[in-house]
């Protein structure tokens, strides 16, 4: 795979006038573009607000042009400066609201392409104007492999042990271990991890590389899409023909070569309220035994322009980097539902839509997406055609066997003995019920009993059950719409015999 400055440099070969880069490891990128400034034999001038321009990336008292620091200064500079050169500009775009700034760098954009220079904005988001969006050619600085990680750790151990005696013990494992746990972060914040690592008592050994992961999670959580989550515990009721289908493809995607096709892409689960989508989405990471990362729909749309494109793209090239993983979208439709209609958000929805549908089809590294929803209607046709998910599978009504082992999973869950229970006739007052139901019912049983001071028994069970109607009964008209249109259209998680539909 070539690297950031091989690949910044093809792009100064190819004269493009403007390249534009978002990225929060500033020191990096700078370092592969002056790189490949040098391969490309171009002379670079950097501007920076604080410093005006320079020529290179390191300024000294007499290097910098005096009078360049106003951003609009700088741009005149460079637009004197000649052919054949780079102009690195950091932190330009909070600048570009002022017209005059915006018409100089267009203008300095025009002189670029007609004398053969190249001007490079490099800014921690991607908020820029429409107009320099269009002109520009956007660079994704890749996130390291698992070599280039090794190799940042080691070398910030190194960095540490000259403040310091410091110890490391780790074996093989324990370094790939670190190494998986670190996957999807910038070279900046693996850092940081490993330094935080060895604050507390001057050593990195198994129990910091088991902290890893958890302190990853608050690092992404921090104004990233993406989120690792729990998978959900293995033995989870109901699913069997989901289960079956899965285990088909496990092998697939650990060696999709050997298996003699692509890796599984994906699997829509579409299904009643309640009846456990989400449970099954996190259940697949804990039977493949892969990290599984969510991508918040809350936080998907922002109200800067392009901020929302970039922080999707960021969260699936976050995703690949992690891989092998399962990508999570639960309610798939919140997100995405206004795409295919008329929208009020200037083609927000179009264009964020378009950049998963994209990722969803030609994306090579073994993400598998799992995502649910609760009204198919409201999703793009887009989306359901094969290609985008490998299969759709509706997650129906539990059937009574299926009832019954989520009633038991229940008690057993808050120490309750299951054998002590008439689960069989639990089963048959539930029906109709969603997992979720049982799951309530069982929790009110509990707070009952505890009020009166007594063992919970079968009949406060069956009570709960009665007192509340099943989301069956209180959607009855929009199940029946949904089962109807899944009859034919989807595989079924599970036989569903006493729920016919």
């Amino acid at each position: 795979m070539a690297t950031d400055r091989e690949r910044f440099a093809t792009l100064l070969r190819a004269r493009h006038p403007l390249i534009t880069v978002a990225t929060g490891d500033e020191d990096r990128v700078v370092e592969a573009i002056v790189g490949a400034a040098v391969d490309s034999a171009r002379r670079i001038h950097t501007w920076t607000v604080v410093r005006g321009i320079f020529e290179g990336v390191f300024d000294v008292d007499h290097g910098a042009v005096a009078g360049t620091e106003q951003a609009g200064a700088g741009l005149r500079w460079c637009w004197q400066a000649g052919g054949g050169q780079v102009f690195l500009f950091l932190d330009l775009s909070p600048h570009l609201g002022n017209d005059v700034v915006l018409r100089a760098l267009r203008e300095l954009v025009s002189r670029a392409a007609t004398l053969g220079s190249t001007v490079v904005l490099v800014d921690p988001g991607d908020v820029l104007p429409d107009v320099i969006m269009r002109e520009s050619v956007a660079f994704a600085p890749a996130l390291p492999d698992d070599q280039e990680i090794i190799a940042v750790v080691r070398a910030t151990l190194t960095r540490l042990k000259l403040d310091k005696p410091l110890a490391v013990d780790l074996t093989q494992e324990q370094t790939r271990a670190a190494v998986r746990a670190l996957r999807g972060l910038s070279r900046s914040q693996v850092r940081r991890l490993v330094a935080d690592a060895m604050a507390a008592d001057d050593r990195f050994d198994a129990s910091d590389v088991a902290g890893l992961g958890a302190a990853r999670s608050r690092l992404l959580g921090r104004g990233s899409l993406l989120e690792t989550v729990i998978g959900a515990p293995a033995d989870l009721a109901g699913g069997a023909r989901l289960k079956q289908w899965l285990e088909l493809r496990r092998q697939a995607i650990e060696a999709p070569a050997a298996a003699g096709c692509a890796a599984p892409r994906g699997v829509l689960l579409l299904g009643v309220p309640g009846s456990g989508k989400s449970l099954c989405a996190r259940a697949v990471a804990t039977w493949w035994n892969r990290p599984l990362l969510r991508i918040d729909v809350g936080s998907l749309y922002n109200q800067f322009v392009g901020e929302s494109e970039r922080r999707l793209r960021d969260a699936l090239r976050q995703a690949e980097a992690m891989a092998p993983a399962v990508l999570w979208i639960d309610e798939i439709e919140k997100a995405f539902a206004s795409a295919a209609a008329q929208s009020t958000d200037g083609g927000l929805s179009q264009r964020m839509f378009g950049c998963l549908l994209t990722w969803m089809q030609e994306h090579q590294a073994p993400v598998f997406m799992v995502a649910t929803a609760n009204d198919i209607e409201a999703l793009p046709p887009e989306l359901l055609r094969k290609g985008r998910f490998d299969e759709i599978f509706f997650v129906d009504l539990p059937t009574a066997a299926v009832r019954r082992e989520i009633a038991r999973i229940h008690l057993e869950r808050r120490r309750a003995d299951p054998a002590a229970f008439d689960l069989e006739a639990i089963a048959m007052a539930s029906q109709g019920c969603t997992g979720a139901d049982i799951e309530a019912a069982v929790v009110s049983a509990l707070l009952a009993a505890g009020a009166g001071h007594r063992a919970v028994v079968t009949a406060d069970v069956l009570t709960a059950l009665g007192e509340s109607a099943p989301i069956s009964l209180l959607m009855h008209e929009r199940i029946a719409a949904l089962r109807a249109w899944a009859r034919g259209r989807c595989r079924f998680a599970d036989d569903p015999e006493d729920a016919p539909i």
